[in-house]
């Protein structure tokens, strides 16, 4: 163990008091030669998640926690993660173990090569809906279409990060946190593993639809002005569109004996230039509304409760 250097696991819990034993059991037989903590964070949960984890740090020094007074978010259950744990290199992880515990292994091997990010994509398999998979592919095409940060299609939020690389995502006070993003931009010497995701041990996702879309929203937008500068284009090429209809109108009525007549084609004009100019309003408030929470400079999150940890 003395020939480790010490690192930390850090696995974001909502509601989770049944996957928590399985999940430190297998942890501690993975890492058993290694000089290792565990770090749970409680992110609000209104289950007997916080106690089931005390009860583990009584039968497990090697067991820490953090617990926010309410749910704040998986990711900012990560960023508190990162702000506490100790360790030269730490390791990011979901605790219902579809991240495999054991390629925590490989993942230090690679780190102790000198890679500084070790990153997980996942390899979705035939038993994931057909729509889930269309929906997540949509999302990355769209989301390396619009961002400046090429994202892997599939990167998960199960990764390894040196103590360097930790100490810069510190430093991060943005709201809200995209860590699939945020890896990307800080650079560094970065190396990327497949993994297939194992059965959920207890419970159901999280991740609701509308959780889903607004994770995605988020990450488009936390990394892009690219909607903004297309909402541009759009307006000018729809000006220059009505700039060329009008001259046909004034033409058919001042060189032939015709007129341009009908309500319904001016009525649907109107409509669909109205529905677009909403749409660039949302996509302009949407960026609006993030200066808005960032200008109040509330925290990520909130400590209840820990197990002894400081900053």
């Amino acid at each position: 163990m003395k020939e480790h250097p010490p690192i930390s696991i850090i696995l974001p819990a909502f509601n989770e008091q049944d996957n928590l034993k399985a999940m430190a059991d297998q942890l501690a037989a993975v890492l058993k030669d290694f000089n290792y903590k565990i770090v749970f964070v409680d992110d609000g949960s209104q289950d007997d998640t916080l106690h089931v984890l005390k009860q583990l740090r009584e039968h497990n020094p090697r067991v820490h926690f953090l617990s926010f007074s309410r749910n704040f978010g998986h990711q900012s259950a990560l960023k508190a993660g990162l702000d506490y744990a100790q360790g030269d290199c730490l390791i990011f992880m979901d605790c219902d173990l579809q991240h495999p515990p054991q390629l925590i292994i490989k993942m230090i091997q690679l780190w102790q090569k000198g890679n500084e990010v070790v990153y997980t994509v996942r390899q979705d398999g035939g038993d994931i809906p057909f729509l889930k998979r269309k929906t997540a592919a949509l999302f990355y095409r769209v989301l390396n279409f619009l961002s400046d940060v090429p994202i892997a299609q599939g990167r998960a939020d199960f990764f390894l990060i040196d103590r360097k690389v930790a100490n810069v995502l510190k430093d991060y006070d943005e709201s809200p946190l995209f860590f699939r993003g945020m890896l990307p931009w800080v650079g560094f010497k970065q190396i990327g593993i497949d993994y297939v995701p194992g059965q959920r041990f207890s419970g159901a996702t999280k991740y609701s639809l509308k959780r889903m879309f607004e994770f995605a929203v988020d990450g488009i937008t936390s990394f892009s002005i690219k909607p903004l500068r297309i909402s541009i284009f759009c307006g000018i090429f729809l000006s220059l569109g009505a700039f060329i209809y009008l001259m046909f109108i004034v033409y058919v009525r001042i060189f032939t004996n015709h007129t341009v007549s009908g309500w319904a084609s001016i009525l649907a004009c109107v409509l669909l230039l109205g529905g677009i100019q909403l749409v660039i309003l949302g996509i302009i408030g949407e960026y609006l509304g993030k200066l808005f929470m960032s200008a109040k400079k509330r925290p990520n999150y909130i400590i209840r409760e820990h197990s002894g940890m400081d900053r």
